[in-house]
Parts: structure tokens; C-alpha cells; sequence
């Protein structure tokens, strides 16, 4: 089953798309359930919910005004266990309040991209690699404890190697091979463990080296998700932009077009993947042989 968060917004996407369909408006849909527009608005992007009988209501209005609409009593069972208590709780309160909905994304997304540059992205961070960075950096809020980042860390990590795993494309900057982070040894560990990640049947990992024409503006740290949809809406799709303090969900269509071109343009600049695991090998022997 889906995560809470992920549930919310397939319902929202299908919500919409059936208004859509409808050709009805958000003014009306609000009529029908006796709530405020700015409910609806916010119950399609999966910010809010509304009862069971309101859902069973509105969804009754829009299927009597489209043809040939298909069963869609399952969109109630996606509004069931949609609760958050407790789920960032214990050594999950690690994570910012913003980053937790990109936590739920990567758990239930089909396809990922990301693109990294001064740091190895944290799905491929070794525990040693993470803990130099939350004890040197102080990569982390001054009130959590470090044991409790990494055992976070780490459980999303699982992802690359469970049952039916994500596709999913790394593209990191040579500087996040060079720029140490810890000590030598923790380097060398840590681009060791990048190859045997890379070897991962669902993995693509690509580097972009120092000497390329890189065809593109310098970029933030970005991320992107598709997550399977089970109704006629589509895919859900998300790009989630890193800043220092705070992160980003972009899902207008043209948002998402943009980055995909975007990240189209950075796997061209970047090494091929064998190419890359044979730079990836260089970088450990010279951390091994000094």
C-alpha cells in the first residue's frame, strides 16, 4: 500500500481529472459537498480530505456528466488510511517537515532522477560518509541525534534493493568525488560503495567531469519523481528542488517538462555509465594509494 502522503495526492490527481472530465468547475464541485473553494483547490492537491459521504457525494456529481464513466468506487479506498499520526515519530523526526513528503515520494515512486553536485546523494551515502558529514558539517537540526540520522538515512537506502525496486538515474559532479568529506579513507570507501550501487540492475549512475562542456547554467541540487497512478489521471509526477533551509515541489506540467529536459541535457553532458564506473575506480585508487 502507498504511504499516507502518496494516497492523498493520487486521490487529489484523480479528483481532478474527473472535474476535469466533468467539465465542471471548482465553484460548483464546492456547492455539492458544502465547502469553500479553496477546500477543493486544496483536496486535488492532496493537502486536505474531506468524509467519506462528501467524496461519495461529489464523486456521484461527476459521473452524471460523463459518459461511459468507468467504476470508480475505488477512489473512495484511496481516501482510507490516509493518517499521519505517529508516522514521524522516534528516529523519523529527523526528518524537516519539508523533506517528508520527498521521503514518501522516493518510497512509492517507480522512477527517480537526481542530480548532485558538492555531495554524494544521501540513497548512496556510506555510514561513515554520513556520519563525517552531520559530526564536521553539521549537515543536520543542532536538536536531533546523529544515530537517529543515519538509522533514517539508511532505512531510505533500502529502496535500491527491495523486492521491486524504483528505476532510478544518479548524475553527480566530479566535485562530489573529490571534495573529501571525513578523511581519505572514508572516500575511498564511499566511491567503492558508489560502484557497487552503480552495478545494481535499476541503477544508472553517471559523472560529470571536471572537463566538460556541461550545456547548461549551474543548477540546484534537484530531484525527480514519478509515482504509478491506479486510475485514468496519469502518473504522478514531482520535482523537488534542495535548498539550504527549505525544499520545493513543483508539478505543473511545464515545471516537470522543464526539468526533464533539464535533466536530459546533464546525462548528455555526463560520462556514460561504463564510463563513469571507470572514473568512479581512478578516483579510489588515487584515495587508496595516498
Amino acid at each position: 500500500m502507498a504511504t499516507p502522503t502518496v494516497r492523498r495526492l493520487q486521490l487529489g490527481n484523480e479528483l481532478r481529472h474527473l472535474r476535469e472530465l466533468a467539465n465542471e468547475t471548482i465553484e460548483n464541485a464546492a456547492k455539492i459537498v458544502e465547502r469553500t473553494t479553496s477546500t477543493i483547490s486544496r483536496l486535488e492537491l492532496g493537502q486536505t480530505a474531506l468524509t467519506q459521504r462528501q467524496l461519495g457525494d461529489l464523486l456521484d456529481f461527476y459521473r452524471g456528466k460523463i459518459s461511459n464513466c468507468e467504476d470508480t468506487a475505488w477512489v473512495l479506498d484511496l481516501a482510507k488510511g490516509n493518517e499521519q499520526r505517529g508516522r514521524w515519530s522516534g528516529y523519523r523526526s529527523v526528518y524537516a517537515k519539508h523533506f517528508r513528503m520527498a521521503v514518501d515520494l522516493e518510497r512509492d515512486a517507480s522512477a527517480i532522477h537526481w542530480y548532485q553536485t558538492e555531495l554524494v546523494s544521501g540513497l548512496l551515502q556510506t555510514e561513515a560518509y554520513m556520519r563525517s558529514l552531520f559530526v564536521d558539517a553539521e549537515v543536520r537540526p543542532v536538536d536531533q541525534g546523529i544515530d537517529d540520522a543515519i538509522k533514517a538515512r539508511l532505512e531510505r537506502q533500502t529502496i535500491l534493493t527491495t523486492e521491486n525496486p524504483p528505476d532510478v538515474g544518479f548524475v553527480l559532479s566530479e566535485s562530489a568525488l573529490r571534495r573529501v568529506v571525513g578523511s581519505r579513507d572514508v572516500m575511498r570507501d564511499q566511491i567503492t560503495h558508489l560502484i557497487k550501487c552503480a552495478e545494481l540492475p535499476n541503477v544508472q549512475m553517471q559523472v560529470i567531469p571536471f572537463e566538460a562542456r556541461t550545456p547548461v547554467a549551474p543548477v540546484y541540487n534537484f530531484t525527480t519523481y514519478r509515482v504509478p497512478s491506479p486510475g485514468q489521471a496519469g502518473p504522478l509526477e514531482f520535482v523537488y528542488v534542495e535548498e539550504y533551509t527549505d525544499g520545493r515541489y513543483l508539478d505543473h506540467p511545464s515545471d516537470v517538462d522543464a526539468y526533464a529536459t533539464l535533466w536530459n541535457r546533464l546525462v548528455g553532458a555526463a560520462l556514460d555509465p561504463m564510463a563513469s564506473r571507470d572514473l568512479l575506480r581512478r578516483v579510489a585508487e588515487e584515495y587508496d594509494a595516498t
